[in-house]
């Protein structure tokens, strides 16, 4: 039907689609989806249809309603023919079975012969699908991720007008294996937890960890995110810049059970971070960071001990033998690698580089920052409910007490939150109303030990046929296991000393017997480790505690 013969209507509903559409800018946001669907009312599905036929086509007509019953041309199947091609349809063409356009017809034709009924034709049937919705179609015969790759306009899913707008977060485990610093014998593969910044792609803050993701590495990674990364950088004896810091706008995270934790979302409501989580499954929407895991786990694959992506691609390569690089050099090579290389590279979606934009737009954005960096990360830590008992606070079958507390007694069953750090236990933060409370144990000789230790005694209690469990054992256990892991690591090294020793001496099956100069075999010293809450990145000692 040529357009002079639409009804008046229909022209003038598709005049008023295309005035609404062509408002919408390129890169769709949530509120511009909003707005459009409230003007046309129509769903957000047909929505998007309409702006890919739009954009793709370019003509008004291309909005016009879709007008039910037959096209032009094309006369109304019989009642009882249209009956049976519509079973066959439901039943038989639209299934995974994916049968041809010429089977269905073979048996629509059987069917309708058996009746007595004059059969359509190929043609007339091929006709009769195009009325059909495509998009629902393939999902029914080929699934919906195919669907939704072929049919679904996601222009500007997720659309950042300034940084930190929205920043996403995701897990990973690192293609390469590590050593342990001292015996430089392999560890296993790391944990890194990334964040990046949508509007100027740049990586915001990482985190590597030899433990699985969890509420900690989340916290750790964050706290990375917000911080003044130049004291961080000169620890390591990395010359580069990092710009980016400040306390983002909204989080994308995926489904993990870390994202879910109350404690998480609490802060995040905090510091008026929007959590949002990715739909189930809907890859789409972790897009950019999935891409930035990929071109770093890219640059990993160059190292020594690299297990690459596939067994395909890794061969008979043992990373495990081939490992060298500790877990604080992976990290420092990873920072090399951000700040050194991926910040300084033309992103294509960018067209410029992601330092470049972040400088570009970082000073218009007003960056906000957290007056107390300790508080920040104290606020994403684990946390429990405790009551304050007369003799202090119990976490963990340890007893821990300040002079602070003797303020909040006499409150009756009142539970407080108490932050922990799985890394130390040796201090909790209690959240009151004036601010945090730092609690230490109360017997101030017990050692710092983390909470996977603490696990460990308790397992090692139960298996020794210990029911109950109290305080002083766990310590002593703790200490037990340490001084075994000492000892088993004093004897591997006087065994190697000593089979370096038999080897230097053992006769050498050489033409030239002139003695060769060997050096003494010596071990790397062990790297200074601190206090694994005191080391988190980018913390001086002085601006967290006082000393005792």
């Amino acid at each position: 039907m040529s357009d002079n013969f639409l009804p008046d209507k229909d022209w003038e509903e598709a005049e008023y689609r295309a005035r609404v559409l062509a408002e919408l800018p390129t890169q769709l946001t949530q509120g511009d989806v909003d707005w459009a669907m409230r003007q046309l009312d129509i769903s957000r599905s047909t929505l998007f249809r309409l702006v890919k036929l739009f954009r793709e086509d370019g003509r008004t007509s291309a909005l016009l309603p879709d007008t039910r019953g037959p096209k032009p041309g094309m006369q109304p199947l019989n009642p009882a023919v249209e009956e049976i091609v519509s079973r066959h349809f439901k039943d038989f063409f639209a299934t995974r079975r994916k049968p041809t356009r010429t089977r269905f017809w073979r048996e629509v034709t059987a069917d309708c012969r058996a009746q007595g009924l004059a059969p359509p034709s190929i043609r007339r049937l091929g006709r009769w699908l195009k009325k059909h919705d495509q998009a629902k179609l393939v999902a029914r015969r080929e699934g919906k991720d195919k669907a939704e790759r072929r049919y679904l306009a996601t222009p500007g899913v997720l659309i950042a007008n300034n940084p930190l707008d929205i920043v996403q977060i995701d897990h990973t485990k690192a293609d390469v294996t590590v050593v342990d610093p001292v015996t430089r014998r392999p560890l296993g593969r790391p944990t890194l937890t990334v964040a990046i910044d949508v509007n100027t792609r740049m990586v915001l803050g990482f985190h590597l960890s030899l433990e699985p993701p969890s509420l900690l590495t989340v916290a750790l990674c964050l706290t990375h995110v917000v911080m003044d990364k130049s004291h961080w950088l000169a620890a390591r004896g990395i010359g580069t810049d990092w710009p980016a810091r400040g306390i983002p706008n909204a989080i994308y995270v995926d489904n993990g059970a870390e994202f879910h934790a109350l404690a998480f979302e609490r802060a995040c409501s905090e510091y008026q971070i929007d959590l949002r989580h990715r739909p189930l499954g809907t890859p789409r929407y972790g897009g950019h960071i999935e891409r930035l895991i990929g071109t770093m786990m890219g640059a990993v694959h160059l190292l020594p001990g690299s297990h690459f992506s596939n067994i395909f691609e890794r061969g008979d390569l043992d990373a495990e033998a081939e490992a060298v690089m500790t877990l604080n050099e992976l990290e420092t090579w990873l920072a090399l690698e951000i700040t050194g290389s991926y910040h300084a590279r033309v992103h294509s979606a960018l067209e410029t580089t992601p330092a470049a934009a972040w400088a570009a737009q970082a000073n218009e954005a007003r960056l906000r920052m957290p007056t107390d960096p300790r508080q920040f990360l104290v606020d994403f830590l684990p946390s429990e409910q405790r009551v304050l008992q007369r003799d202090g606070l119990h976490l963990f079958h340890i007893r821990y007490w300040a002079d602070e507390l003797r303020w909040l007694m006499g409150r009756g069953s009142r539970k407080f939150t108490l932050k922990y750090d799985p890394r130390d236990l040796s201090r909790i933060f209690v959240l009151t109303e004036n601010g945090i409370i730092e609690v230490r144990p109360a017997d101030l000789t017990r050692p710092a030990i983390t909470l996977w230790e603490h696990r460990a005694a308790r397992r090692a209690l139960r298996e020794a046929g210990r029911r109950s469990v109290d305080e002083d054992l766990i310590f002593s256990t703790v200490q037990e296991q340490r001084d075994l892991v000492d000892t088993a690591m004093r004897q591997t090294k006087a065994t190697r000393r000593h089979q370096a020793r038999r080897a230097h001496l053992e006769p050498r099956l050489m033409i030239d017997v002139t003695p060769d100069t060997v050096e003494r075999n010596t071990l790397p010293e062990p790297e200074g480790e601190g206090s694994p809450f005191l080391s988190h990145p980018g913390f001086k000692v002085e601006e967290w505690y006082d000393d005792d």
